[in-house]
C-alpha cells in the first residue's frame, strides 16, 4: 500500500488529509468518497516518522511469530496429498483430512486455510500462493503444473521426489558444516574468556611499568575493554543490525538485490546459489517441457521459482528472447550462466526434437555440480578455518609478547 497527501478545498480552506491506497487511481476515488468539498490534488508521500516507526516494528514482529514449516512435515504431507489425489479424492477433502491428521501446527494451520479458500471457490495454486514463503517456491511451481497439465497427482509425487533430495542436500551441507563450525564456535569462546579475564591481567602490568605497548596491543586492549565494559551492547547493537537487515531483505527489493548479488561474489557460497538454482530452474522447466506446456509460459513458471533476484534477472532474459523469436539456446547463451556444453546440448536437442531429454540430462549436470560442492565443501573451508585461527592465535601471541620482550631488552639494558 501506498501513502498519499490529498488536498481539499472545504469552506474557503484548503485542508491536508493522508491515506493508504494500491495507485493513484485508487486514491483520487477514496479521497472523493471520504472527504467532501473540492478535491485539489492527490500526490504520493512520505509516511509521517511515526507511521513508518510503527509499520516497521509491526513488521518486525509479524517476522519473528512466522512459524517455518518442517521439511519432514511437508514431504510427508505432499506424498500423502499425491495418494489420496490419485485415488480420486476430491483436493478439499484430502486437505482436511491431512489437518486433521497432522501434529505440526503449522502445517496444520496452512493445510486448514487452503482447505477454506478452496471451498470459497479458490484454486490449490492460488491458495497455497498465501504460504509461499513456508512453502516454497517449488512446490508452487510444481502445483501450478499439475494444475495446468490436469495430472496433480503425478505432479505432486514428483514434488515430493524434488523435496526430498533438497532435504538430504541440506543435511548433507549442514554435516560438511558441522565441524568447522564447532571449532570456530569453540575458538571463539576462548578468545572471548582469554580477552575478559587475562588480557587485563596483563593491561595491568604494562600500565604500571609505562610501557609503550605495540600495535597488536593496542588493538588486544582495545578488543579486551569493549568485551568487558560494553559486551552486552554489543551484543545488542549486534542484534539491532540482524533484525535490521532482515527487515530490508524482506521489505526492501533494491536491498534485497543487493544483498543476493553480495552472495554471488562469497567462496564457495556463490557456487551453492548457482547450481542449486541452475538445477532447480532445469528441473522444473524440463517437466513443464515435457508435459506439454510452451516453452515460453514453462520459462515464466520455472523462472518463478527462483528466489536469487540476479539470477531470476538474467533467466528472465531467456523469455524475453523466445518470445521476440530467438530459439531456446539462444536465450539460455545470452544469460551468460550456462557453459557451451550446456548450449549446445540443448540446441542438439531443439534440432532433434528430443528437447525434454536433453533438458533432464542438463539438469542431471547441474545436480552433480551441486552434489560435488557440498561433498567437497568441508575441505574447502578448512583453508579458510584455518587461517581465521592462525590470525587470532597471532594476534594473541603479539599482542602479549612483543611488549614483554621490549620489557625484558629494556631490563637488560638498564642493567
Amino acid at each position: 500500500m501506498k501513502h498519499f497527501t490529498v488536498t481539499v478545498l472545504a469552506r474557503g480552506k484548503k485542508t491536508e488529509h493522508r491515506l493508504y491506497a494500491e495507485g493513484k487511481k485508487e486514491a483520487h476515488y477514496m479521497a472523493k468518497v471520504k472527504f467532501p468539498g473540492i478535491l485539489v490534488k492527490v500526490e504520493e508521500s512520505s509516511p509521517p516518522l511515526e507511521e513508518q516507526f510503527a509499520q516497521f516494528k509491526a513488521n518486525l514482529f509479524k517476522n519473528a511469530k512466522k512459524k517455518k514449516l518442517k521439511p519432514d512435515s511437508q514431504i510427508a504431507a505432499i506424498n500423502q496429498l499425491a495418494v489420496m489425489t490419485n485415488a480420486g479424492i476430491s483436493i478439499h477433502d484430502s486437505l482436511a483430512e491431512l489437518a486433521d491428521a497432522t501434529e505440526d501446527k503449522t502445517l496444520k494451520e496452512i493445510l486448514s486455510k487452503c482447505g477454506e479458500d478452496i471451498n470459497a471457490g479458490s484454486s490449490l495454486y492460488n491458495a497455497m500462493n498465501n504460504f509461499r514463503s513456508q512453502l516454497g517456491g517449488l512446490t508452487l511451481a510444481m502445483v501450478e503444473l499439475g494444475e495446468k497439465t490436469g495430472n496433480m497427482a503425478e505432479a505432486l509425487a514428483k514434488l515430493a521426489v524434488m523435496l526430498e533430495e533438497i532435504r538430504m542436500n541440506v543435511i548433507k551441507f549442514k554435516k560438511a558444516m558441522a565441524y568447522p563450525r564447532n571449532v570456530m564456535i569453540a575458538m571463539a569462546v576462548a578468545f572471548s574468556i582469554l580477552l575478559s579475564f587475562v588480557v587485563p591481567q596483563f593491561k595491568e602490568i604494562f600500565e604500571q611499568l609505562g610501557a609503550n605497548l605495540p600495535l597488536p596491543t593496542r588493538i588486544l586492549m582495545f578488543l579486551s575493554d569493549m568485551l568487558t565494559q560494553y559486551g552486552l551492547f554489543v551484543l545488542a547493537g549486534i542484534a539491532v543490525i540482524y533484525l535490521v537487515i532482515k527487515y530490508m531483505i524482506d521489505h526492501n527489493r533494491e536491498f534485497r538485490y543487493g544483498f543476493h548479488q553480495f552472495l554471488l561474489r562469497l567462496y564457495l557460497i556463490k557456487g551453492i546459489i548457482l547450481y542449486s538454482t541452475l538445477n532447480r530452474f532445469t528441473l522444473v522447466f524440463s517437466e513443464l517441457v515435457r508435459s506439454g506446456i510452451p516453452i515460453a509460459e514453462a520459462l515464466d513458471t520455472a523462472i518463478n521459482m527462483t528466489d536469487n533476484l540476479p539470477l531470476k534477472e538474467k533467466l528472465t532474459t531467456v523469455r524475453s528472447a523466445v518470445e521476440k523469436g530467438s530459439t531456446l539456446h539462444e536465450g539460455l547463451e545470452e544469460t551468460g550462466l550456462f557453459e557451451n556444453m550446456i548450449i549446445s546440448m540443448v540446441s542438439a536437442g531443439e534440432q532433434s526434437g528430443q528437447l525434454d531429454t536433453m533438458l533432464n540430462k542438463v539438469t542431471e549436470y547441474y545436480k552433480m555440480r551441486f552434489d560435488k560442492i557440498i561433498d567437497g565443501l568441508q575441505e574447502a573451508i578448512e583453508p579458510v578455518m584455518l587461517g581465521i585461527i592462525a590470525v587470532m592465535v597471532l594476534m594473541l601471541a603479539l599482542g602479549i609478547f612483543l611488549p614483554m620482550w621490549s620489557l625484558g631488552d629494556a631490563a637488560m639494558g638498564r642493567g
